[in-house]
């Protein structure tokens, strides 16, 4: 099966479960991973969790999957926490990792014992191995997978159960760009069923292309929320010419608002470049270069991220010496 690269589709208008995270904190000694953290994930929705390493991405998520306990706050998913929810298989699907299975056990196999755990049966496991586009290598032994293989596993044993929420830890890791796209469709496809997913990356220019929502972090702190509409802001347009102040007056005569930067660049409130260009011509004004002027995700996210409030604290040296760096939990400087 292929989902094919679409827009995004509009979610389906059934109630799926929310994500609530909230005033989550997690302390390992005196180093504090996660610090009064909160936010929402919509079902219907894909939101993107962003934070440079050591942020506490996967100490939260560890947290919200009960493989962590929390210094104090909650995490709850549909308004439950996951363990003490009646059914988690087909409730919640995560992969927090794509090393979680016995290298000497095939992909089918290792599928074949999460489902009979869950009472689920081999028809399914062999549905999902079509789904993500393993089934050529199911009967191999999952250690000599390449990275896009044992993610793609991964994402199988996630959705064993058809859960409502899906929780993905860099799902993209070792994919190409095939593997890549395929990924992006694919989870429109489920956010499009109405499930709730949240996916942890780095890839931000990925992000910006498949996620709707984003959540970043700093050093365990929530620093933005919203839609990525919304983080973009106002639509605005980038023009050069040969007299700035000149096509400024020409642009505020035909009703469009627009600032000199200097004497050749003008940055424009909206995105009608047609308009823009016609207001220039009528006005004897060449144009050297005319875009629109949106902040992408990679440029805002470093604003936050390198911000001396926001500046990783483990760049800093102290985070190699503290207790933190040695506990057995994986997910602790992530």
């Amino acid at each position: 099966m292929t989902i094919a690269e679409t827009d995004r589709p509009v979610a389906a208008s059934r109630e799926g479960r929310r994500i609530e995270i909230t005033g989550l904190t997690k302390r390992f000694g005196s180093f504090v991973a996660v610090d009064d953290l909160s936010f929402s994930v919509a079902p219907g929705r894909i939101t993107g969790f962003l934070g440079p390493n050591g942020a506490g991405k996967t100490t939260t998520l560890r947290m919200l999957l009960g493989l962590v306990q929390s210094t104090k706050g909650t995490a709850t998913i549909g308004g439950e926490r996951y363990a003490d929810l009646p059914r988690p298989l087909q409730t919640v699907g995560a992969a927090l990792e794509a090393t979680n299975f016995h290298p000497g056990r095939t992909g089918r196999d290792h599928l074949r014992v999460l489902a009979a755990s869950a009472g689920i049966g081999d028809a399914r496991v062999d549905e999902l191995l079509e789904l993500v586009g393993i089934p050529a290598v199911a009967r191999k032994r999952a250690g000599g997978y390449s990275m896009g293989m044992r993610q793609r596993l991964g994402l199988a044993a996630a959705l064993l159960g058809n859960p409502d929420v899906l929780i993905l830890d860099e799902p993209a890791n070792g994919l190409d760009p095939e593997g890549i796209r395929w990924l992006r469709g694919f989870l429109r496809h489920l956010s499009a069923e109405g499930k709730t997913i949240l996916v942890s990356s780095h890839m931000l220019q990925e992000v910006e292309q498949t996620v709707d929502d984003v959540v970043i972090i700093a050093n365990g702190r929530l620093v933005r929320q919203g839609s990525i509409a919304e983080l973009h802001g106002d639509p605005k347009a980038m023009v050069r010419t040969t007299d700035a102040d000149a096509l400024a007056r020409a642009l505020a005569a035909g009703g469009l608002s627009a600032r000199a930067l200097d004497g050749q660049r003008l940055e424009v409130v909206g995105d009608d470049l047609t308009r823009i260009g016609d207001l220039a011509l009528e006005a004897r004004l060449p144009i050297h270069e005319l875009r629109a002027d949106e902040t992408d995700l990679e440029a805002l996210f470093f604003a936050l991220t390198d911000s001396p409030e926001n500046r990783n604290r483990n760049l800093e040296g102290g985070a190699a010496d503290h207790p933190a760096a040695e506990t057995p939990e994986e997910g602790v400087m992530r």
